[in-house]
């Protein structure tokens, strides 16, 4: 007589058996923290919807932070509101120790770290320390997670005014070394965001609108989005309004971009005048000491057959170099004006060299201070700011901003970026085109942005976001205006 078993497993044996049989990696996790998981471009950066997010940092946190900014900056946070809008600070807002009219010696004088190979003004020297926060999006809860203040003359001007509004940074798998389970922790397959609190833009839509405005011209750049952000500080979440969250240049960044990520990416403080490695800080490849790439770049650059020889100068520039991709780009940050640039300042920029052409390639970053005032400069009031935006002309600009200067005096380059200043004039920063992305973006915004108030906020009232956004209509315009005078010369 046959007889048949019936074997019966238990959930543990089974689930304990596909554990034993299926690689790790396999295991369906939870797309939000995933590693494995992309980057989700439509939750994290829409366009059509301000997200909200939560940071908590603990009483000790927040103390630590205040006791690392006391020795960075020199005073406690709300101690001094002047700090960083220059006189002995040299702040965003005027000239101080090395400040300097664009065109003219970088920050830090002519040698050193700083005229001669770059080096930016920095009036909080190093980075901010890293805290641990817990943060919430969508019902969802990432732990121990990096959070840090960030930035130079935006933080100090914040720090030193008591506004909680400050610039910052989140990571996710900062701590994975002391707290395994964030090991390669992801928010929907990212790593990392920089929070851009619009310090200096009544608008508070600057950051976006010109990140914008690049990629619409072909000019690679992070993407952005705006959220509305809720601190807990140790003693209870607080509305610290609208920020603009920052995709960081990195990996992710540039496959999405430029199709791969194998290649260098450098965050330099550097004038390009001569190589000096210290400035140029690697964000990839970092156990590679390789920075043969920017070397031949700059050697190629300051070439002596630049006047001898122009052709055989600008065929070598262009194996190290994409000098159409920058030239595109200086015609855009001329048109708009943003002084807060290469040729004004040695910082604000990334370079990526792709595997596949070799060329150092070009990466604007940090646009809170662009589209303001002119070529004069003046802040959003009208008033003096000590700097102002290179020139369309760009005659000002010397011998110190090598990079800027050596194409504008070449015949062949100068024609191409004529082109592409009244390509990107007319195609992209039209007022009829931009003044419908102003309206649209400020009505997104303008909701949250009247939540705001001191001292979680830099807007004394509602209408200075409504003026603001007036005026950078009437910049539009008036550029429009100064491109049609440049071109007709």
């Amino acid at each position: 007589m046959r007889k048949t078993f019936i074997v019966l497993f238990s959930p543990i044996l089974v689930c304990f058996i596909f554990a034993c049989n299926k690689d790790i990696s396999d295991i369906a996790t939870d797309p939000s923290t995933s590693v494995i998981e992309e980057p989700n471009y439509e939750i994290v950066f829409p366009q059509e919807k301000v997200n909200t997010l939560e940071i908590t940092l603990s009483k000790a946190a927040w103390d630590s932070i205040r006791t690392d900014m006391i020795s960075k900056a020199g005073s406690d946070f709300g101690s001094n509101p002047n700090m960083g809008q220059g006189g002995n600070q040299g702040g965003a807002m005027g000239p101080g120790p090395g400040g300097q009219m664009p065109g003219g010696l970088p920050p830090g004088g002519g040698n050193g770290g700083g005229g001669a190979g770059g080096g930016a003004l920095d009036i909080i020297p190093g980075d901010p320390i890293w805290v641990s926060s817990t943060v919430k999006f969508e019902g969802k809860e990432w732990k121990s997670v990096g959070f840090r203040l960030k930035g130079n003359s935006t933080l100090s001007q914040a720090w030193g005014a008591g506004v909680y509004k400050l610039p910052f940074k989140i990571e996710f798998d900062q701590f994975e070394d002391k707290v395994p389970s964030t090991k390669n922790q992801r928010f929907y397959g990212f790593k990392e965001f920089s929070m851009a609190p619009g310090q200096g833009d009544n608008s508070l839509m600057r950051d976006k609108i010109v990140s914008d405005l690049f990629r619409d011209a072909g000019i690679p750049t992070a993407k952005t989005a705006f959220y509305k952000i809720y601190i807990n500080f140790g003693e209870g979440l607080k509305y610290c309004g609208v920020y603009t969250m920052v995709e960081v240049i990195d990996d992710s960044m540039v496959k999405t971009q430029f199709g791969e990520k194998s290649g260098n990416i450098y965050k330099p403080e550097s004038t390009f005048s001569s190589f000096v490695q210290s400035v140029f800080e690697k964000k990839s490849n970092e156990s590679a000491a390789d920075f043969s790439d920017v070397q031949a770049f700059i050697t190629a650059l300051n070439a002596t057959n630049r006047t001898t020889n122009a052709a055989t100068w600008r065929a070598n520039l262009e194996k190290t170099f994409n000098v159409d991709h920058f030239l595109k780009y200086l015609a855009i940050n001329n048109t708009i004006v943003n002084w807060d640039a290469y040729g004004a300042m040695a910082h604000n920029y990334y370079l990526y060299t792709p595997k596949a052409t070799g060329q150092v390639t070009w990466i604007p970053w940090d646009f809170n201070l662009s589209m303001t005032g002119g070529s004069t400069g003046t802040t959003q009031q009208g008033n003096s700011m000590g700097r102002s935006g290179v020139s369309l002309e760009m005659s000002e600009v010397s011998a110190s901003w090598p990079l800027i200067r050596y194409l504008a005096d070449d015949p062949t380059y100068l024609a191409k970026y004529k082109t592409y200043v009244k390509d990107f004039n007319d195609k992209y920063f039209q007022a009829s085109r931009m003044n419908a992305i102003l309206d649209k973006e400020a009505n997104l915004i303008s909701a949250a942005v009247a939540q705001e108030v001191a001292p979680y906020s830099f807007l004394s009232n509602q209408s200075a976001f409504t003026s603001a956004v007036s005026q950078l209509k009437q910049h539009v315009a008036t550029r429009n205006t100064v491109v049609t005078t440049f071109l007709s010369k």
